[in-house]
């Protein structure tokens, strides 16, 4: 016999206390394996497919696209037990109820639950993207009133679709669909510019400018409306960077220096170990093994303070963290042991991660842990910046742009690659020469990278 089980949102690890849901993977009578993923949620973090311990039918989920929930909040039950053309009711006395190990079901129920502790992003390791079954005949069953039923499989047209008036509405993004549904937007009057009419980002920003570009007031009424303005709540990412920007700036005794550097040498130098074959190297993995070497010589800057015990932590590894752009945000991945690895490993892992940011599939691990920071702003176009030291770290490098400037080298005025290196730093683990040392050392070995040669 079949019996009912509650699956609530899992411990996402690293604080988190809430998740908004994003998409559901699965709809009331599809049938799921042990440990698929059912629904995509997003937290401060990163988005994040949660998988499900038991497997069976599905006879109830929890919450809308969109919805925010607490941690240990139902999310859906399952029928274990249940045959795959059969969604079996609940019976009275498990309507409701939690189950969150095997010891609460019987034998049939044992071998339908992974038994894994479902903690951060998984509960056997990588979770596949498993296809749907779908039962011949499901039955749909909401075991409680208040419960969100979604639609049955053969009202569906595809778990990526918004139907519209002429079929479904393409759109694979879950990013594109909450930009969306965050604005008011419809996407059944968006036009795809993708393949097959595949609705892109660039689409929905395009449809929203349209949407918002100021008319002329037809009446007072109008004019009052446009006066109050937009309201976007503070929560997900944008909330969390809120937080943590406020408690940086509320915390920290920053304080900024900078100084203009030649990178000539360093941009030919990276051109040549390029030409020479072999993996190519980036010039953010250059000037993290120059922060790294940095840091060796001004280990002070390496450190957080413990202000409950009034103490400086210098820390033994560094762990870089880097500034990336995503649809989602500004996040800061953090390369781990950065001090030990090479120029091609630090290519690579920040490759890894910037793809990984970018598409919204950064672990709690690859976020947090950071010992210090580079901040390479010279993409968005900028030669310097005062950045908020990312809390509870004690110091930050800034990079601008390399652009050609004139400049006097070897006593006569030529063009040269020229940059704004800026360092902000916690005023309470160091003072002004620490500081200024850290900055000019980084400046040298960005002229003269053979500098490093002699610190290996």
């Amino acid at each position: 016999m079949a019996q009912v089980l509650e699956f609530k949102l899992p411990d996402l690890g690293e604080g988190l206390t809430e998740a908004e849901i994003v998409r559901w993977l699965v709809a009331v009578g599809d049938v799921v394996a042990i440990d698929q993923p059912v629904v995509e949620v997003e937290t401060a973090k990163a988005m994040v497919e949660v998988p499900c311990p038991y497997g069976g039918v599905v006879t109830a989920r929890f919450g809308e696209e969109g919805t925010e929930l607490p941690v240990g909040a139902p999310l859906l039950t399952v029928a274990v037990g249940a045959a795959a053309g059969t969604a079996a009711a609940p019976a009275p006395e498990t309507a409701g109820t939690t189950s969150g190990s095997a010891s609460s079901a019987d034998s049939a129920v044992s071998s339908e639950y992974s038994g894994n502790v479902l903690v951060g992003y998984g509960t056997a390791g990588p979770a596949a993207r498993r296809r749907r079954i779908r039962p011949q005949s499901p039955a749909v069953v909401n075991p409680t009133p208040n419960a969100t039923a979604g639609p049955t499989p053969t009202a569906r047209a595809t778990a990526v679709a918004v139907p519209g008036p002429e079929g479904p509405v393409p759109v694979i993004s879950p990013l594109v669909r909450k930009l969306a549904r965050d604005r008011g937007l419809d996407l059944r009057e968006v036009r795809g510019s993708g393949p097959e009419g595949l609705i892109l980002r660039a689409d929905v920003e395009r449809a929203l400018t349209a949407r918002e570009t100021p008319a002329a007031p037809a009446a007072p009424v109008a004019a009052s409306v446009a006066a109050a303005g937009e309201r976007i709540p503070l929560r997900g990412l944008r909330g969390a960077v809120a937080d943590k920007l406020s408690r940086s700036r509320t915390e920290i005794p920053d304080a900024t220096c900078w100084v203009d550097a030649d990178a000539t040498e360093l941009m030919a130098a990276r051109a040549a170990m390029n030409a020479a074959g072999g993996p190519k190297i980036s010039l953010l993995a250059l000037l993290a093994r120059i922060c790294a070497h940095a840091l060796a010589r001004f280990p002070e800057l390496n450190a957080t303070v413990d202000t409950a015990s009034r103490e400086i932590v210098r820390l033994p590894s560094v762990h870089l963290g880097f500034a990336a752009q995503t649809p989602r945000g500004l996040v800061v991945p953090v390369v781990r042991d950065a001090g030990t690895r090479t120029a091609e490993s630090l290519t690579e892992e920040f490759a890894r991660l910037t793809e990984s940011a970018r598409q919204g599939t950064l672990t709690p691990a690859d976020l947090t842990g950071g010992t210090f920071t580079l901040n390479n702003y010279g993409v968005f176009g900028v030669d310097g910046s005062t950045p908020i030291i990312n809390h509870p770290e004690a110091a930050m490098l800034g990079v601008g742009r390399i652009i050609p400037k004139p400049w006097v080298h070897q006593g006569e005025l030529a063009v040269r690659q020229v940059v704004q290196l800026s360092f902000t730093f916690d005023h309470r683990v160091c003072d002004g020469g620490t500081a200024g040392g850290f900055l000019r050392y980084v400046a040298d070995c960005v002229e003269q990278p053979a500098v490093l040669l002699r610190t290996v």
